[in-house]
């Protein structure tokens, strides 16, 4: 059966729905015309106290994106893809269509497996040929990738804690992040409680408190296997948040084919002072748009269950192309 464009742009679209994103907010908008399909950002979702600025909401519209184009080059389409400078953030184009290679389809099947681990990382440490996999995987995607040394992931860790106290203590945040985190979600966005940690894990760098504590166990041992990096790019401008969130989708599928685990950090891109801190640990030669953890996921224990996500017909709409 001949697929249409449209059709293979909407299905894209779904495959976006998988895409990460900032508290499981899902902040995009897909709205598909013949034979293209505009990404919009939808500021409610978006969180207004820990995210004031869009960063994190246009970066999470930018794993979307990625997301949407996997989906087509799976199924044989090529795309092109306009960035206008507002709304919609990105239009994407489906401009012809051959076999699919099966390196795009492998990806698919990556796209769907790949989930967010708060546990503790396994004792083995990523290798340092994969460490160089997801650097050129976020170059490719327009994006750079700093790993820490050890000095400066203990300046990380004393950033995070300082983020953490904060936002504690800021009243506002503190309702926000529980409007989006705990329980069941049936609403389909946020976090549930299958995918917090139970406790705190015992790690150098201080994961995010959300100050619930959910039911997955957290795991025994400590982060000492661990790497963390700056994801970081040129500007500083809602163009290139998207590239960041292109960036961070492509890194993610490579750590995920080669068993390797990535955790978001995205508290201290946050705050003012510990973004502009983490700008001077780059030796301000660029932005940074957020940190990761890096680590080898333990074969032996099953990973948590995926995040909800919204129904399909609240984030795309298939509209006539005069329409």
């Amino acid at each position: 059966m001949t697929v249409t464009a449209t059709e293979a742009l909407a299905a894209a679209a779904d495959a976006a729905r998988l895409a990460p994103s900032v508290h499981n907010t899902q902040p995009w908008r897909w709205v598909v015309r013949g034979d293209a399909s505009e990404l919009y950002a939808v500021p409610q979702r978006q969180l207004l106290e820990q995210d004031p600025d869009g960063r994190l909401m246009t970066l999470s519209c930018g794993a979307a994106l990625h997301h949407a184009l996997v989906g087509l080059a799976a199924e044989g389409w090529q795309a092109r893809v306009e960035r206008p400078a507002g709304a919609p953030l990105a239009v994407v184009h489906a401009v012809g269509r051959s076999d699919a290679d099966p390196h795009a389809m492998q990806r698919m099947q990556l796209l769907r497996v790949r989930h967010t681990d708060r546990r503790v990382v396994s004792d083995e440490p990523v290798p340092e040929a994969v460490r160089e996999a997801l650097t050129e995987a976020a170059r490719a995607a327009g994006a750079r990738l700093h790993v820490l040394n050890r000095d400066q992931v203990l300046q990380l860790a004393v950033m995070i804690e300082h983020s953490g106290e904060a936002e504690r203590h800021d009243e506002r945040m503190r309702a926000e992040t529980e409007a989006w985190v705990g329980g069941d979600r049936p609403g389909g966005t946020g976090l549930p409680d299958a995918v917090i940690p139970s406790e705190l894990p015992l790690t150098t760098v201080a994961e995010r408190d959300f100050g619930v504590s959910g039911t997955l166990a957290a795991g025994a041992g400590h982060d000492t296997a661990a790497s963390y990096a700056i994801l970081y790019g040129d500007g500083d401008e809602p163009a290139d948040w998207l590239r960041a969130g292109e960036a961070l989708s492509q890194l993610w599928l490579t750590a995920t084919e080669h068993g390797a685990a990535v955790l978001p950090l995205s508290s201290p891109v946050e705050l003012d002072f510990t973004r502009q801190a983490l700008r001077r640990m780059l030796g301000e030669l660029g932005y940074p748009y957020l940190v990761l953890r890096l680590g080898t996921a333990d074969p032996d224990h099953a990973g948590p269950p995926h995040t909800p996500r919204l129904p399909a017909d609240e984030v795309i709409a298939v509209e006539p192309p005069d329409a």
